[in-house]
């Protein structure tokens, strides 16, 4: 007998519905059985993937990879049947794939529209962007519910959490303002000794390049900002605040309208954009597409 043909579709219906409710007893009542029936439901399940699905913490159900990859497949299942009663109903349907993505909350909006290009405007393609503090997003991809972080920064590796940090673009740092500030004819470092700068803060990456050059120098700056956003400093060099030190990608249209100039580009400095995965046995095959 073919393996697939063994597969219950009852036992991945109640798998299903714990998955997306998170517990069992929301799932027994909205299922209306006993939870000690879902759980031998589920076991089942487990007993004939070869996997197990869920791991508790506590009181609370968590997936794990197997898990995630079998709701995945649930939710395509399911979404064929419905599929099915939309399409003899003469209803509009669509399939999706999806790719959830982690992006620190101060990274280049650009940066991220570039690591997405390839499957923008792709019909069959859902991207889930979730933006927030690096700790945050790596603990939700540790958990399955990313498939990658984007990130300036590659978290430490150990055993207990083996990220693969995949560099995929490297861009170089230069000071950017408005043509007023930027002036015809000044030289790179009459412009840090005079104008006020927009600087990242002292936990970004290329801080301490910047700070290191700024002591080689012996130019003690004239800070207006300190900013950990890089959308707020593309605002404030727009606004004339000072002169600001970052990728030129974070300003690709003002610099290319002419609304930002870029004076000259730090030497040695450059700012490193990573995808941030972990070594499954079944990756989203989206990937293979931005990576």
């Amino acid at each position: 007998m073919n393996d697939m043909a063994e597969l219950n579709f009852h036992h991945l219906r109640y798998f299903h519905t714990v998955a997306h409710e998170g517990n069992l007893t929301r799932a027994a009542e909205r299922l209306n059985v006993s939870q000690s029936a879902v759980s031998t439901q589920i076991r089942q399940l487990e007993d004939r993937l070869g996997q197990p699905l869920f791991e508790r913490r506590g009181r609370t159900l968590f997936l794990t990879e197997a898990g995630r990859i079998a709701l995945d497949h649930a939710d395509a299942i399911f979404a064929v049947g419905e599929e099915l009663l939309n399409t003899l109903g003469e209803r509009p349907s669509s399939r999706l794939q999806v790719l959830r993505v982690g992006s620190l909350a101060t990274l280049s909006r650009n940066f991220q529209i570039g690591f997405l290009q390839p499957l923008l405007g792709r019909d069959d393609v859902e991207v889930v962007i979730r933006s927030g503090a690096l700790g945050d997003l790596l603990q939700n991809l540790e958990a399955h519910r990313l498939d990658v972080v984007l990130a300036n920064i590659a978290p430490p590796r150990d055993a207990a959490t083996p990220w693969i940090s995949h560099a995929i673009a490297e861009q170089p740092v230069s000071l950017i303002g408005t043509p007023e500030r930027i002036g015809a004819n000044d030289a790179f470092e009459d412009l840090l000794a005079r104008e006020p700068l927009i600087l990242p803060t002292v936990e970004s990456s290329i801080r301490s390049g910047i700070d290191a050059l700024f002591d080689r120098l012996r130019i003690r700056p004239r800070i207006a900002a300190e900013v950990d956003d890089m959308a707020m400093i593309r605002l404030l060099a727009r606004e004339g605040a000072g002169l600001a030190i970052v990728p030129p990608i974070v300003v690709k249209d003002e610099l290319e309208s002419g609304r930002l100039v870029e004076a000259d580009r730090f030497p040695q400095l450059s700012e490193t954009f990573y995808a941030v995965t972990l070594a499954r046995r079944f990756p989203n095959p989206l990937l293979r597409d931005v990576i």
